[in-house]
């Protein structure tokens, strides 16, 4: 990149994630100036570190993000579309259940080939300078100042770098967002779940082919715990297992090979033999947290602003956090061309803009691990959901299914579909509170009541 000096603003991004190189693409077409800060070194150089989550997966929100950088169909070249969920029950069973209409799909990705593409495209980009390695030691919220600390030939070197603004898209555990607790009534809070998690591999099978339907997310449902396995481009699977941190089934109880071998086969009898040394992988691996970031305000002295899981970090289990993080950059980037470059104007706007929606995907990311983890074990759900699924073809402008609402829709908010899903859920409450309701559910009668809930009370909120 040279150096140009027709530019708006200076920016400084902490962080050259994903998030932080989407970002820096767009802020430096808007013809700002952009420094990105990276405490790590660059990924395309190193292997990517242990306990990142090296598959992710990508909604309608994330392309329409890709697409106003160009990126969409490059990165589509990567992916794998998923059109369905398999559960897998302890007996073996398997359930379909597919996303959307046919050929609807989300897509699972390389998290590593992700960010590669965007830090070669924020690389290239006219006003972009990438720093790898450089850790953020203070900030100055009134100015937009910052000092960093790096290695040079042995020896710790120190800068300063004079912004106009800083975003901080430095992740979950944000140095930014630390270094903002102790600014004047900012509010803060971090919950940790009961559960982490490890990631364990299954390869391809000796041809090249894949062990499990390809164009499938994979979810063993144990109640406490749960299994999800999602798709490479390269026909493997990344897996996830979620379990307690402590307990009597946990990674603070399961610390010996017999014990962690007696683990998979009680439970994952059908996987384990699929799962590339799963007991020599499991003990060798430190279980990484899962938590929830809520954070108030997001931009401070419209000067600092949090962007990303530095704002906003979630749970995983609705394979949200970077959907709604890519997001973000999106609404900045709108939010640029509507206000002219007015940052007086675009830093309220957009908290004002994000804060309710990623409120909602988060609370729907934390309440669906329950869902899919008990999917197999209680016979009400099934068939409330079989109910639900039947009414949504008989009336799919009705009801439209919260996968449609979150992942295959880019004009829904998360807010509102949040609200329209609490909303069904209320009206399946009380149609599954029906005198035998298990003997009659597909009585045509059924139907028309969800129909008459339907129009009085979610047609309202679907216009």
């Amino acid at each position: 990149m040279t150096e140009l000096s027709n530019f708006k603003d200076k920016i400084t991004i902490a962080g050259a994630g994903p998030v932080g190189a989407m970002l820096a693409i767009i802020l430096s077409r808007a013809n700002h100036l952009v420094d990105v800060y990276e405490s790590r070194p660059d990924p395309r150089a190193h292997n990517a570190q242990q306990g990142r989550s090296i598959n992710i997966t990508l909604s309608e929100r994330a392309w329409a993000a890709l697409e106003i950088i160009g990126l969409d169909k490059q990165v589509r070249q990567f992916a794998t579309p998923l059109y369905k969920r398999v559960f897998h029950s302890k007996n073996g069973h398997l359930s379909e259940h597919s996303y959307g209409k046919k050929n609807q799909a989300i897509w699972s990705i390389s998290r590593e080939k992700l960010t590669e593409i965007l830090l070669n495209q924020a690389e290239q980009e006219a006003q972009v300078n990438l720093h790898f390695e450089q850790r953020l030691t203070h900030i100055d919220f009134t100015t937009a100042c910052t000092s960093f600390s790096y290695l040079k030939a042995g020896r710790k070197g120190h800068k300063e770098v004079d912004a106009d603004y800083v975003f901080a898209a430095d992740g979950a555990f944000s140095k930014v967002r630390r270094l903002a607790q102790e600014t004047p009534r900012f509010s803060y809070s971090q919950r940790y779940m009961e559960q982490s998690y490890i990631e364990l591999t299954i390869a391809t099978n000796v041809d090249g082919s894949p062990k499990l339907s390809p164009n499938a997310s994979h979810i063993w449902p144990r109640k406490d715990f749960l299994l999800i396995a999602l798709p490479n481009n390269d026909g493997s699977f990344t897996c996830t297992l979620y379990l307690n941190y402590q307990g009597e089934t946990s990674f603070s109880s399961l610390t010996t090979q017999k014990t962690v071998q007696d683990f998979f086969h009680h439970n994952f009898s059908d996987v384990i033999s699929l799962l590339e040394n799963p007991v020599t992988e499991f003990l060798k691996k430190t279980p990484n947290p899962l938590f929830l970031v809520n954070v108030d305000p997001w931009v401070i002295n419209n000067k600092v602003a949090l962007i990303g899981d530095a704002a906003h970090a979630m749970l995983p289990f609705y394979g949200h956090g970077l959907n709604s993080s890519f997001e973000d950059c999106h609404v900045i980037a709108e939010l640029i061309q509507r206000h002219n470059d007015d940052w007086i104007k675009i830093l309220p706007a957009y908290y004002l803009q994000r804060k309710d929606n990623t409120n909602a995907i988060s609370k729907l990311s934390n309440d669906y691990f329950f869902d899919i983890s008990h999917f197999d074990t209680d016979n009400d759900e099934l068939l409330s959901q079989k109910i639900a699924d039947k009414f949504a073809l008989k009336s799919p402008e009705l009801w439209p299914s919260l996968d449609h609402m979150i992942s295959l829709s880019r004009d829904i908010s998360y807010a509102k579909a949040r609200e329209i899903s609490l909303e069904q859920k209320k009206i399946m409450t009380e149609i599954m509170n029906i005198k035998d309701i298990h003997l009659c559910w597909q009585e045509d009668d059924i139907y028309q009541k969800i129909k008459k809930m339907a129009l009085m009370r979610l047609l309202p909120l679907l216009k």
